[in-house]
């Protein structure tokens, strides 16, 4: 990419663990930068973070900051993207928004480049990235889609505690060291929010991300139903979703059982998940060979194994998914279709 146009690009939330992984991949992948501009809130203003063979000194974001910018990427916070995102594309920014601020709205684009890419070239200057569990699922379900369709979709999840922030990834720490030693460990995080009741995560699963509904479901189980049906592009398409947290670092694990509209062959899904982009097949589970979260966490790529037709339906599927859920989940998503923005202007 060194010899196309440069791009002023802001990164907002820059001090936190997505803000973090996307400078990490902007700087990586020698994305075309002419300026970065790095934006956080206040409390973080004036720290300095390396990139290339420089320092960049973090900015508080304000309406203001997105003068002369060219692609702004979001991660810090719903209520953030809904303040700034506005201000930023009237200075006449594309956005690339990680919060669920507009994930559901009509008018943009929810996309995941494996699987809707051409989608980006509708955007009225924001572009959605879907949740981090979400997106690994419909990247490995896509080629399946294309081939044979999909009626129904039932996924458990087993989700890493990175995805509930630093805090909890520190709380998840402390509890294990406390059990391990023989005290009661002390819960204050988890589940994130203003649930009065908080429950220990270490050594155990929190059947609970996000706050309930009315109908429930979490929040967390509701974007997983209705992001994939937009993504998707297939409001027909039945889905099911239990979120449940667990006490992993980083990398989302998923239990999928997929129906399919036809009948299919074994191999031929293998092969298809084999040779789809941003998917590795690791299914051989005679060398007890399968995706794990240590082995995915760090990587971009999405992991599928435990390939089997269902016992009670012949057109279902069985698998189990698992990626990097800071990566391909929020910051590689991102810088992916910053990259295709990118290449389209040149």
């Amino acid at each position: 990419m060194s010899n196309q146009k440069r791009f002023n690009v802001a990164v907002v939330g820059a001090t936190g663990a997505v803000g973090e992984q996307i400078i990490r991949l902007l700087d990586e992948r020698n994305f075309p930068i002419n300026e970065l501009k790095l934006l956080s809130s206040a409390r973080s203003a004036g720290t300095k973070v390396k990139f290339k063979d420089r320092e960049v000194t973090i900015e508080e974001a304000t309406p203001d900051s997105f003068k002369g910018i060219d692609i702004a990427l979001f991660s810090a916070g719903g209520d953030v993207s809904k303040k700034l995102v506005p201000h930023a594309i009237e200075h006449g920014a594309v956005c690339i928004d990680n919060t669920s601020a507009f994930r559901m709205d009509p008018e943009t684009p929810l996309v995941v480049p494996e699987v809707n890419i051409d989608k980006i070239s509708e955007h009225k200057g924001v572009i959605a990235n879907p949740n981090c569990s979400t997106i690994q699922m419909v990247a490995a379900l896509k080629p399946l889609y294309d081939r044979y369709g999909i009626s129904r979709i039932i996924v458990s999840t087993y989700q890493a505690v990175s995805g509930a922030g630093a805090k909890a990834i520190n709380e998840m720490l402390r509890q294990s060291k406390e059990v391990l030693e023989g005290r009661d460990p002390n819960p204050d995080i988890l589940p994130v929010g203003s649930m009065p009741v908080k429950h220990q995560i270490a050594f155990n699963a929190i059947p609970q991300i996000d706050k309930f509904t009315e109908n429930g479901f979490t929040y967390e189980e509701m974007k997983m139903i209705n992001e994939t049906k937009k993504i998707m592009g297939d409001d027909s398409i039945e889905v099911t979703a239990t979120c449940v947290r667990i006490p992993v670092v980083y990398g989302h694990s998923e239990s999928v059982y997929v129906e399919l509209k036809s009948d299919f062959d074994l191999e031929d899904v293998k092969s298809l998940i084999a040779n789809a982009p941003g998917i590795v097949l690791q299914d051989n589970p005679a060398e007890q060979q399968y995706p794990l979260a240590t082995e995915a966490a760090g990587k971009l790529d999405t992991y599928v194994g435990r390939l089997r037709r269902d016992l009670s339906n012949p057109r279902a599927l069985n698998m189990w998914i698992v990626s990097d859920n800071l990566l391909k989940g929020a910051a590689w998503n991102a810088v992916q279709i910053a990259e295709y923005i990118a290449i389209e202007q040149n």
